[in-house]
């Protein structure tokens, strides 16, 4: 399946997070205008870590702009949670490994490896994709295509 493109409805999930939590869309978009959900392919490693301190960092910034933003693997809630907390994570972290890449399969992003790809997606209040990237597995998305895309919806809005 391919990755679910600008338009599509956003696949609603209930998943665990490394804050103690289940978190379905409606709950994380809370009063917010978006949510931007991170996948990411597997906690502990290098460009994962990087990934989500840059995403961590930007999250006051992406908050001012009307978003909350979370990441998702499929790696078990409890190796999410410890590595959030030894990291200093504060951006909530999803499990999706009940069943393993369910979620990632519903949005087009898992890999026949066995984890997902390396996506961003921002979904608005209606839950409807208003944005999506994938990037190569090996390379930091960064922020900077978040920051631009909720500027031009927010000069458009």
């Amino acid at each position: 399946m391919p990755i679910l493109e600008v338009g599509s409805r956003a696949p609603e999930f209930e998943l665990a997070t490394s804050q103690g939590q289940m978190a379905t869309i409606s709950q994380l978009l809370g009063e917010k205008e978006y949510l931007i959900l991170a996948f990411f392919p597997k906690a502990r490693t290098s460009v994962c870590g990087a990934e989500l301190a840059m995403l961590d960092e930007f999250r006051h910034e992406l908050e001012d702009m009307g978003a909350i933003v979370v990441a998702l693997s499929v790696d078990p809630v409890e190796e999410l949670t410890s590595w959030a907390q030894e990291a200093g994570f504060s951006i909530p972290l999803l499990s999706d490994a009940d069943p393993k890449g369910a979620v990632a399969e519903s949005y087009g992003v898992m890999n026949p490896s066995g984890v997902s790809e390396r996506a961003l997606f921002i979904v608005d209040a209606s839950g409807t994709i208003v944005y999506s990237y994938l990037s190569p597995m090996k390379e930091n998305p960064g922020v900077d295509r978040l920051l631009r895309a909720l500027e031009e919806m927010e000069e458009e809005g």
